[in-house]
């Protein structure tokens, strides 16, 4: 039965989420393997010390920051549960 009153743990729990968000975020944004020579968005060759830098890079410099401002949208703050974001 709903009664309208939160859990004794619904603030941990929040927090839980939002660092085990947090935490699946980065190790997805983690890349791995073997570096690329030539760039996977527009095939630019990737310099040398660029790939000896970052393990498993498939972007030349410019497009990864076109790519890191488009996913600088994540906020990393879980809403799921709070009456906020039932609001808007």
């Amino acid at each position: 039965m709903a009664s309208g009153w939160a859990n004794d743990d619904a603030v941990q729990q929040q927090i839980d989420s939002t660092v085990d968000d947090a935490v699946a975020h980065v190790r997805n944004a983690i890349s791995g393997g073997e570096s690329l020579k030539f760039c996977d968005e527009c095939g630019e060759a990737i310099p040398e010390a660029r790939r000896k830098a970052v393990p498993g890079v498939r972007y030349c410099i410019k497009c990864q920051q076109q790519k890191d401002l488009h996913n600088s949208t994540f906020s990393g703050y879980n809403r799921r549960g709070s009456k906020d974001s039932q609001l808007r």
